[in-house]
């Protein structure tokens, strides 16, 4: 499976979500985390499908692209405290996307991923994409892994928040956003550190976070 199609299966999965009554019954209660509340966050799970568009409709960058590490390496939302301007803009934004209503925007993500089928679908893995929103372009390919990040990362906070379980990742998304994540949080706290937090329960460190 591509990474085209990887990203379209956990798209759908999040997307789906938005199904669940458990949401929009709990709509403007807080979420599992802090300062979200469920429909903020369903927001801003949706957005990483919504940020796809722009990548279909704008022409190629002629930007270089950089690698998937130096792009977490510039993220400013990183270790940004909580109650920071980078922060309460992503919660705001995400609490506007969910202002329209968890109908609306279920039936605006389907609408999208539709769109989307037929777009990703004429571009190459290695089409470059500006984002506007960093200042700086990744391969597709690229991209569409830190959309799954996102994705996989939120259906479960999502979920967690509404009582339930997120769906597994199809394996084409889970090892990308795994080997991702292995790669940032030995790039964190050190590679004995990811091993024996894998293999060695006794000498494990108390936290090998990426984020």
């Amino acid at each position: 499976m591509s990474l085209k199609n990887a990203y379209l299966e956990t798209a759908a999965q999040a997307a789906a979500l938005l199904d669940a009554p458990e949401v929009a019954a709990l709509w403007g209660k807080p979420s599992a985390l802090a300062e979200w509340t469920v429909g903020g966050l369903a927001g801003h799970l949706m957005y990483q499908i919504f940020s796809v568009t722009p990548a279909l409709q704008e022409p190629e960058s002629e930007s270089d692209p950089i690698s998937l590490l130096d792009h977490y390496s510039r993220a400013m939302w990183i270790d940004a405290p909580l109650d920071g301007d980078v922060n309460s803009g992503i919660r705001a934004k995400g609490e506007g996307i969910s202002s329209e209503g968890v109908q609306p925007l279920r039936e605006r993500a389907y609408a999208v991923l539709d769109e989307q089928r037929v777009g990703l679908a004429q571009l190459r893995g290695d089409h470059v994409v500006f984002m506007p929103q960093t200042g700086w372009a990744l391969t597709l390919d690229d991209f569409l892994v830190t959309r799954m990040v996102e994705l996989a990362v939120h259906m479960d906070d999502l979920a967690v928040s509404v009582g339930g379980h997120a769906a597994e990742l199809p394996h084409a998304a889970f090892a990308p956003v795994v080997a991702l994540l292995t790669e940032l949080s030995a790039r964190r706290h050190g590679q004995a550190a990811l091993l024996r937090a894998l293999t060695r329960m006794e000498r494990a460190p108390a936290a090998i976070n990426v984020f």
